[in-house]
């Protein structure tokens, strides 16, 4: 066999591989999705620090008005209130050893000073573990049409 075709052969299995489900990558996917919920806990029980310790200091955030640091989105978020959610639809991607990436669907229902609205968005979340503690590196949402 050619060098060249042997290594398209490992490469094309190494993908395969990365992408097959294993007990290791359930493990990962369900600890990140039980930080996303505990973020989202935190925003709805109106626990600022709380969602805050969950991200990393270079974390950025972007939505439709643009990216935001750390110090913004934490500022932001303490002017609405999450009265509630729900996740559907949970995908993973894993990124690294403890890293990894999910996209969901986020229907919230949000308290803005005295008026309510729904919103439907599509979410992407990339967490790491670091030192024990996962960390949310980046996270987008994108409006739901």
């Amino acid at each position: 066999m050619k060098p060249i075709t042997s290594a398209v052969i490992v490469i094309v299995i190494g993908f395969a591989i990365a992408g097959v489900a294993t007990p290791a990558n359930d493990s990962i996917k369900d600890q990140i999705v039980a930080k996303e919920r505990e973020e989202l806990d935190a925003l709805k029980a109106g626990q600022i620090d709380v969602f805050a310790s969950l991200l990393a200091d270079e974390a950025i955030f972007l939505n439709s008005r643009g990216p935001a640091p750390k110090a913004q989105v934490v500022k932001n978020v303490g002017n609405f209130k999450l009265l509630d959610y729900s996740m559907e639809d949970v995908q993973f991607v894993p990124v690294g050893p403890r890293t990894g990436l999910i996209v969901y669907k986020l229907t919230e229902q949000i308290g803005r000073g005295d008026k309510d609205f729904m919103a439907t968005v599509y979410v992407s979340a990339l967490w790491t573990e670091r030192q024990g503690k996962w960390l949310c590196l980046f996270s987008q949402e994108s409006p739901a049409k």
